[in-house]
């Protein structure tokens, strides 16, 4: 993913609310799960960290990443954004520049 690319998702997350929050659990595979759904229905995505959960955010955002192949778009604070391309082209809601 070029900077370009990144600056238009970060752009269009400023306006999205945290679908999902991890708390004192962690991530769990259900989390992730439907995390890895709501990617391919949306293709962008805000999730936040709350206060009571101990894990880092980076580190959550590269486990959540990996468990997804999404792209971490950014961390900042306690909140990450992913993105994931949907397979189907029909179904793509975001063109990114060149």
């Amino acid at each position: 993913m070029t900077s370009k690319q990144r600056a238009h998702l970060k752009s269009l997350a400023m306006n999205l609310d945290a679908v999902f929050s991890v708390g004192k659990d962690s991530l769990t595979d259900r989390m992730i799960e439907a995390i890895g759904e709501h990617l391919e229905a949306n293709e962008l995505m805000k999730v936040s960290v709350l206060k009571n959960c101990a894990d880092d955010p980076r580190e959550l955002a590269v486990a959540i990443g990996e468990a997804t192949q999404s792209e971490v778009v950014q961390v900042i604070g306690k909140k990450m954004v992913f993105y994931k391309q949907a397979r189907d082209p029909k179904d793509r809601k975001i063109v990114l520049p060149k």
